[in-house]
């Protein structure tokens, strides 16, 4: 008995903190929250990449994205600091 009382413990504990504000995001849901926030040029203008200034669309950037691990971790610190409450 002990033992499963031991494991409900432990599954609490491995739950991720609601404060990530990466938790539960698809990089599509954070381009096209990124989009509909800052438009496509906006976009273009803060992180200088192709699939955001030519010929722009969502299946474009995952695609760029999705290969291209610096580009993404671009997009991902905009998203991060686009969601922070305004000071």
């Amino acid at each position: 008995m002990t033992e499963k009382a031991d494991t409900k413990t432990t599954a609490k504990k491995a739950v991720p903190s609601a404060k990530d504000p990466m938790h539960g995001m698809t990089l599509e849901m954070i381009i096209v929250q990124l989009e509909q926030q800052f438009g496509w040029e906006e976009l273009g203008r803060r992180i200088k990449i192709k699939c955001f200034t030519d010929d722009p669309s969502v299946a474009s950037s995952l695609k760029f994205l999705r290969r291209t691990p610096w580009a993404r971790q671009k997009v991902e610190a905009l998203y991060i600091r686009s969601q922070r409450p305004a000071k």
